[in-house]
């Protein structure tokens, strides 16, 4: 499997408690961390497999750092690129938006011809509603650090080796 790059916003505690669990799953050789406010355009387009890792603030919104950087994603060049998306929300305080940051990465990436990987059951949790979900799946792995902690060192490990099939 070919290197895998990691973004996410470093400030965020949870999202990068997230991410070493995700890169420890894999092993510490197999990924790189490259921190979203640093990133540049060739930085994603130097990695065919590429793991993104979000919060949803407040209703629905992406954190600010992925909100600036949005308008630039928009013109990568992502054509045979594989996506996987992990995303924190709150089920019980948001079940209107739950992971909403989730689906609209997921819209983002596929509309400049991505392919998303990584998608999983929505089965085990209680909300409303969420732009993550298609088809009755999540657009990736869905982690309630606030009400479900106990259920996250189990999701990151069966959504890693999910990804060992999907990622080349």
């Amino acid at each position: 499997m070919k290197k895998i790059g990691l973004f996410y916003g470093t400030s965020t505690t949870k999202t990068a408690a997230i991410a070493k669990k995700v890169k420890a799953a894999f092993g510490e050789d197999k990924i790189d961390i490259i921190p979203v406010e640093d990133a540049w355009t060739k930085d994603f387009e130097s990695y065919n497999n590429i793991i993104i890792g979000v919060s949803t603030w407040f209703d629905g919104e992406l954190p600010t750092y992925w909100d600036e950087v949005k308008p630039e994603l928009e013109s990568l060049k992502m054509k045979g690129k594989k996506i996987a998306i992990f995303g924190l929300g709150d089920q019980v305080k948001y079940p209107e938006n739950f992971v909403d940051g989730i689906g609209i990465l997921a819209e983002t990436f596929e509309a400049i011809g991505a392919t998303l990987v990584g998608l999983t059951s929505t089965e085990g949790y209680t909300f409303e509603h969420s732009r993550a979900v298609r088809d009755g799946k999540f657009t990736g792995l869905a982690i309630d650090f606030e009400n479900q902690h106990s259920k996250t060192d189990k999701r990151v490990k069966e959504w890693v080796e999910q990804l060992k099939t999907e990622f080349d």
